[in-house]
């Protein structure tokens, strides 16, 4: 499978967050940030040239395109991953790294064209609100797990029964990977978009876009356990207030909100009787 990989020069972090926010919602799956440039990717069979021109259109924004081969991602990747570390809960690295010490869990991931390595913000602020969690015996329910890296990081917390779903062959592929490297035992992931509700969880974690979040939101909702927790992002600041009123729609309550290079991570509960 390839890739087109479309490379903007950016001015400032509001470009960068309006930039994203825009080719999301246009399609593109995955992004890489840096002070002055963003770029963005999409399977080349999904490439419409036509519908990125309309969605930059009148911002001025110039790019770049070019076809990434998966072999290429991959030796790109490896020249320029470097672990990363919160605080001293958790720490994501290659296997080629030396471990890293004084954190409570370590993770130790190959993505392939897979979106998760704790680089983007969205994943960090996912893995910092997670710290603060209890997955003890829980069951969880990992939304658009991308690499593995969240469904693997609950199960290193104790959670005992992990459900990973993606839509993308390759992000199931590398989770499973990812999954055996970590010598996990307790994630099952499928590539599905659909969110089954026969089955409830304690935890929730979704790491998507605003679009799909406020899709799913009922059914984000139906499958979480009376006083279950979910940990949405993949959303900017401007997006709070959407996110909000569909799932206060839906009997979920938020507590807590993070932030990060514009990026959000909102955590909720329900109000269902135990």
């Amino acid at each position: 499978m390839k890739y087109i990989s479309v490379d903007f020069i950016i001015e400032n972090a509001e470009q960068t967050e309006i930039l994203v926010a825009l080719l999301a919602n246009a399609g593109f799956e995955g992004f890489e940030e840096t002070d002055n440039s963003v770029k963005a990717f999409i399977k080349e069979d999904e490439f419409n040239k036509t519908a990125l021109e309309e969605a930059i259109d009148g911002l001025g924004f110039s790019y770049n395109l070019s076809i990434i081969e998966q072999q290429n991602w991959n030796a790109q990747w490896e020249s320029s991953f470097e672990p990363v570390v919160i605080n001293n809960f958790a720490a994501v690295r290659a296997g080629f790294h030396a471990p890293v010490k004084n954190v409570k869990h370590e993770i130790i991931i190959t993505p392939k064209m897979s979106f998760g390595t704790g680089h983007h913000a969205t994943t960090y602020l996912m893995m910092e609100q997670m710290s603060q969690l209890d997955f003890t015996n829980k069951t969880v329910f990992d939304f658009g797990t991308g690499t593995g890296v969240l469904a693997i990081l609950a199960e290193k917390m104790g959670a005992t029964n992990i459900y990973a779903i993606d839509i993308d062959d390759w992000s199931i592929e590398n989770t499973l990977e990812n999954v055996s490297t970590n010598n996990c035992k307790h994630i099952a992931a499928e590539k599905t978009d659909t969110l089954t509700t026969i089955k409830q969880y304690d935890v929730v974690l979704a790491n998507i876009n605003l679009n799909v979040l406020l899709s799913t939101m009922a059914a984000i909702s139906s499958i979480l356990l009376p006083g279950g927790i979910v940990l949405f992002s993949g959303i900017l600041t401007a997006d709070e207030a959407a996110l909000m009123k569909a799932a206060t729609a839906n009997k979920l309550v938020f507590s807590t909100v993070t932030e990060k290079k514009g990026w959000l991570c909102i955590k909720a509960g329900n109000l269902k009787a135990g």
